[in-house]
């Protein structure tokens, strides 16, 4: 884990900002959405990705009732 340097108060509503040079950093833009993790005492935010609900690949989705299917899955589903 890398150490930035930066502290931020959390505000009566439970929120912190994430300062505007670690967005841009991490592609983060407004209205992105952003996974929390948590390791023994570890908050780990991470840019959200869509995967497939298959194998976890994040390239060629198609959505399919609300859920994201890569196509090799696709073809591989076609099969049978």
């Amino acid at each position: 884990m890398k150490a930035t340097g930066i502290v931020r108060d959390v505000d009566n509503l439970g929120r912190i900002v994430l300062p505007i040079e670690l967005r841009r950093t991490l592609g983060i833009d407004v209205k992105d959405s952003v996974e929390i993790f948590t390791e023994n005492d570890t908050i780990i935010l991470k840019k959200f990705q869509h995967s497939c609900v298959f194998c976890g690949a994040n390239d060629s989705l198609l959505e399919y009732k609300n859920k994201m299917v890569c196509s090799r899955c696709i073809s591989e589903l076609n099969i049978l």
